[in-house]
């Protein structure tokens, strides 16, 4: 699937969507909102695909954040209700079933930062900076970015968000918000290494990770509760017995979703 604005490509078990709008610094606009969701949606439809990469086209920007060209002029950019809107907001909550790694092969502020916030993990370039400046304009990280401080300690998480500062992408490795930075070239590579590395491992027991770990930052008392729902779904499924059977007779094993 491709569109002149975004880019879907299928590398196995891994979706990869790129952001293909370099000449705005991939500036989030309607139809590339539309676009990220369809492939959310097709990818947690679609039983084949393990892994999801975001990343964008260019060497300047991930991406900038909303379009305000868009905005001013009065064009949906994302708030509108539809299937894919609500499936674009589900990702920068990172509430989507499917893992998602972020490739930020260059800078991502504002909106762009946030979408790489709705990611399980993140791979930077090592040139990349970021920030939430919506308080230099007035404004305030509205589509995640206060949850920041889910991912990174407190009281650094209201200095960015308070202060509207830029980081690098060391910055960024060093306070927990980034798992790999990486020369520019290698970024995509690397991204697609986590992705294969999680796409390999028993679905059941993955979807498991992703809601528990989450819910046991954001809401403890449900996750327990749906400690218990996973626990009786993983360890009674058939990918529990094949995992162990794989084990035994030393070979990878073949993982059915169930």
């Amino acid at each position: 699937m491709s569109d002149e604005e975004f880019l879907v490509e299928h590398r196995g078990a891994v979706t990869v969507l790129t952001l293909n709008r370099p000449q705005a610094r991939n500036a989030l606009n309607g139809n590339l909102i539309a676009g990220i969701g369809a492939t959310v949606l097709a990818a947690e439809q679609d039983s084949g695909t393990r892994a999801l990469v975001l990343t964008a086209a260019g060497d300047r920007a991930f991406c900038s954040g909303m379009d305000l060209r868009a905005f001013s002029g009065g064009a949906d950019v994302g708030f509108g209700d539809t299937p894919e809107n609500r499936a674009f907001q589900r990702l920068t909550r990172g509430t989507v079933a499917v893992p998602v790694v972020g490739a930020a092969n260059g800078t991502a502020v504002g909106g762009g930062l946030e979408l790489l916030l709705g990611c399980d993990l993140i791979v930077a370039a090592d040139t990349a900076k970021f920030g939430l400046p919506e308080v230099q304009r007035g404004l305030f990280p509205g589509s995640g970015g206060t949850y920041l401080a889910e991912r990174i300690p407190l009281g650094i998480a209201l200095q960015l968000t308070l202060t509207g500062e830029f980081f690098s992408a060391a910055r960024g490795y060093e306070i927990g918000l980034i798992n790999a930075v990486v020369p520019a070239g290698d970024v995509l590579d690397t991204a697609l290494d986590f992705a294969n590395r999680i796409a390999a491992n028993g679905p059941l027991g993955v979807a498991a990770c992703k809601e528990l770990v989450r819910l046991s930052v954001t809401d403890p008392d449900k996750a327990a509760q749906r400690l218990r729902h996973w626990q009786g779904v993983v360890f009674a499924s058939e990918d529990a017995k094949e995992g162990a059977t794989a084990f035994m007779e030393k070979r990878a094993p073949v993982w059915q979703g169930r």
